[in-house]
């Protein structure tokens, strides 16, 4: 599933090539996405003008003259913005008309999702935690929020609650800098940890949106182009490999059903 840094750069791309276009014609050619999309989006939406983009969480919002519209990639979801003659492709669910180009949704698992906002409020997006990029991210913030959790601090930096946008790739590369085990109980660590692990969690997430996301299955930037983390990934992926600090296997385990790399050398 796409990440925080992947939405980030999706959306920076999208900013350049669409902010103050107008919007000339709105598809749904396949409505049966997470959440079947209204088609009052197209009433609501054609012929205004899209005047700037924001992301909360992994939502991104098209900030129109009235409204907004929310989109969410899901699972596998990409944006794509074309020259308006260039052929469909399979699972092009969603489109937006501009004068010269057209902007195309493609999701082959469909588990992406659509709406229409008269303003910034929505169920899905009224619960989030603070953003990790943000100065409500403070130094303080997690040791805080930690000291009644006993929940395992992987799970905890990844609760959209706490803290928006700390997927799985970048939680295991944000502790393994850390020096932080995965299984340590988030009421069981320092506060002094948790200030290390804030600065890092910024850390890494500043640097992957810098090289545009991770490609590991299906991430690409709007123009096509595949981010380059992947490649400077230390932990993640790199079941039974040698650790470049200590030289000793990374391993892998199951938490909460998602695959969690460590070292267990260098993460006590």
């Amino acid at each position: 599933m796409p990440e925080l840094p992947e939405v980030e750069t999706t959306k920076n791309g999208l900013a350049k090539l669409l902010s103050n276009k107008t919007i000339t014609k709105v598809e749904i050619r396949n409505p049966n996405l997470r959440w079947k999309v209204d088609q009052s989006i197209k009433s609501n939406i054609n012929n205004q003008t899209i005047r700037s983009f924001s992301r909360r969480g992994k939502y991104i919002l098209f900030n129109l003259d009235e409204g907004h519209l929310m989109l969410h990639l899901g699972m596998s979801g990409k944006i794509n913005v074309v020259d308006i003659n260039q052929p469909l492709k399979k699972h092009d669910h969603f489109l937006l008309h501009f004068k010269n180009e057209v902007m195309r949704f493609n999701d082959p698992r469909r588990f992406g999702s659509i709406f229409y906002l008269d303003s910034l409020s929505h169920k899905l997006i009224d619960y989030l935690g603070v953003e990790p990029l943000e100065d409500s991210f403070h130094k303080n913030y997690l040791f805080e929020n930690s000291r009644n959790k006993t929940q395992n601090v992987k799970a905890f930096i990844m609760d959209s609650k706490v803290v928006v946008g700390v997927g799985n790739i970048y939680a295991c590369e944000s502790l393994f800098k850390t020096g932080i085990n995965p299984k340590t109980k988030s009421n069981k660590i320092s506060k002094q940890r948790y200030i290390n692990l804030t600065e890092n969690i910024k850390k890494v997430l500043t640097k992957a949106i810098r090289a545009g996301g991770t490609t590991l299955q299906d991430f690409a930037k709007v123009d096509g182009k595949p981010g380059y983390f992947s490649q400077e990934l230390s932990v993640y992926g790199r079941e039974n490999e040698n650790c470049f600090n200590c030289n000793g296997k990374i391993k892998r385990i199951i938490q909460n059903q998602r695959s969690t790399f460590y070292c267990p050398k260098c993460q006590k």
